[in-house]
């Protein structure tokens, strides 16, 4: 009986001081990922283990795990957890990769690549995010990801070919240098659309012989800024 009752005691102490952050990231994961049907085990780790709250201003961590998207200034936010965990599954990641991302915003889409994959490379066109998602990506240890401030309509095209490319901002088409900078077999995932019509999240796959493209889905992003403006 003694035996148990210290057991039980030490269940209550540990469930008393565990992080409370630590608890809402794990019903997010639970009630908002897992329960719509996103299954990738490496998703779901990093969905668990990135702190949602550090990309987020101060004056928002309270809302950091709530199903929606925030605000993080500029005109730009933070997308949904489920919009971030299901673009993550789409675009297949796996541990040697290469991803480059478009629309680095806070900085948190980038984290939950680089705790799946070998290197990331984010693109960001407005300047105070890029500085701001740099310093917070390498506070939070993600040091195998490479911010680089600029247009990222063009992409990458001296890194490249990329194992897998994300968007994070909708442009009115799929940009051309996006899909000729991915690696055979890789997939690019992206919002696009108009900003006051419909946006839809596509997968293009690049293969042997061309690019196959899958996924309709309605969804609503900030519109890619820059050049693809004038598309």
């Amino acid at each position: 009986m003694l035996v148990a009752f210290v057991v039980l005691a030490v269940l209550l102490c540990g469930s008393a001081t565990e992080d409370p952050m630590t608890q809402q990231r794990e019903q997010m994961v639970q009630n908002q990922i897992v329960a719509r049907g996103i299954e990738m085990p490496a998703v779901l780790e990093a969905m668990r283990a990135v702190p949602r709250h550090e990309f987020v201003p101060g004056s928002q961590q309270s809302l950091a795990y709530a199903d929606g998207p925030l605000s993080i200034g500029h005109g730009q936010t933070i997308s949904q957890p489920y919009i971030v965990a299901l673009m993550t599954e789409l675009l297949d990641p796996r541990a040697d990769d290469r991803i480059l991302e478009i629309g680095t915003g806070s900085g948190y889409q980038a984290a939950i690549l680089a705790h799946i994959v070998k290197q990331v490379y984010s693109m960001e066109i407005v300047e105070p995010l890029c500085r701001s998602a740099s310093e917070t990506l390498a506070a939070q240890g993600y040091h195998n990801v490479q911010v680089i401030c600029g247009d990222g309509y063009r992409g990458l095209p001296e890194s490249a070919p990329f194992d897998g490319i994300i968007v994070t901002a909708a442009p009115p088409h799929v940009p051309p240098a996006l899909m000729e900078q991915l690696a055979v077999g890789a997939k690019l995932v992206l919002p696009v659309g108009s900003v006051w019509g419909i946006q839809h999240l596509k997968v293009i796959h690049r293969t042997e012989t061309g690019f196959q493209q899958s996924q309709d889905i309605p969804v609503r992003f900030v519109p890619m800024t820059g050049e693809a403006q004038s598309k």
